[in-house]
């Protein structure tokens, strides 16, 4: 589909028009997952939260041009479109809705290129987390951030090691050494654990990477910087889930690179333990700190 600037904000503001209201994520099968690794744009629809569909910002079309040089390249020589697949959610009542990568799209569209190599994942909804909440039975949890603590840009040497062929092929991230260690003994401190991303992850697909490093995770927020279209729905929605957690845990507990800080929801306290080492040493002093914890709330 070949368009002009003008045919391009049209589509887009007839998208968004046609969708308002009704679109709804749903959950992708892991077959779908699988297989689907190319679709026709016609089949993606533009994320209304994002900037690209906001009439007064709108998309970059020195961004398109650029992307657009680059298809007509790869179309000379025979290459793949592009290298990186554009990240989509499943959404009802059809289609996918694009979570990261609308100039590429756009480019695309503009271009009359048939199919664009898309990623579709499972983020984590609402409803997730409400069911998660409702069935814990602990008033304590553990916030973990999977890109800065647990993947992290790390030293080869302070990763464990790749899980066995053939699921390395489909699981390529790598848990820092020590967190496994470090989950089972606040799980067994009655702690739920709850890992934090901004990658567009499935939450599945993280939920079952943990399960082969023998980690089980309670729950997994995935996307956490994505846009989400601001409505009064939305607003209410996040006050409820903020609400939940506040009335379901007294306590909550967040390691990251350079320190430990236990918050307690009543009277609004908190205790800070710094970790003054180097990261080969991190988990040995993240236990160090944590089994002083424990030890002082049987006392």
């Amino acid at each position: 589909m070949a368009a002009t600037r003008t045919e391009l904000d049209d589509y887009v503001s007839a998208q968004i028009k046609k969708y308002k209201g009704v679109y709804m994520p749903l959950k992708a099968g892991i077959l779908e997952r699988i297989l689907f690794k190319k679709m026709s744009c016609e089949r993606l629809h533009p994320n209304p939260a994002d900037e690209f569909c906001f009439p007064e910002i709108g998309p970059s079309y020195r961004i398109i041009g650029e992307y657009e040089e680059k298809i007509r390249r790869a179309q000379q020589y025979e290459l793949d479109v592009f290298e990186e697949p554009i990240m989509v959610e499943k959404m009802s009542p059809d289609g996918y809705l694009i979570l990261n990568g609308h100039h590429r799209w756009a480019a695309a569209m503009r271009c009359g290129v048939g199919k664009i190599p898309v990623k579709i994942v499972n983020l984590t909804q609402d409803t997730d987390i409400e069911k998660i909440i409702k069935n814990s039975k602990h008033d304590k949890r553990l916030t973990l951030d999977l890109d800065e603590v647990v993947f992290g840009n790390l030293d080869e040497s302070l990763l464990m090691k790749p899980l066995p062929f053939p699921r390395k092929l489909f699981y390529k991230e790598r848990i820092r050494t020590g967190i496994p260690t470090i989950l089972h003994f606040l799980a067994k401190q009655g702690y739920d654990i709850w890992l934090y991303t901004a990658s567009y992850y499935s939450y599945d697909y993280l939920k079952h990477l943990f399960r082969l490093y023998g980690v089980h995770a309670d729950g997994v927020i995935t996307g956490t910087k994505r846009k989400v279209e601001t409505t009064a729905e939305n607003k209410a929605k996040i006050d409820t889930i903020k609400n939940m957690f506040r009335d379901n845990y007294g306590e909550t507990l967040t390691i990251d690179n350079k320190g430990i800080i236990r918050f307690f929801t009543s009277g609004r306290e908190f205790e800070q333990y710094d970790l003054e080492c180097s990261p080969a040493d991190w988990s040995h002093e993240v236990m160090t700190v944590l089994e002083r914890i424990a030890k002082e709330n049987k006392e």
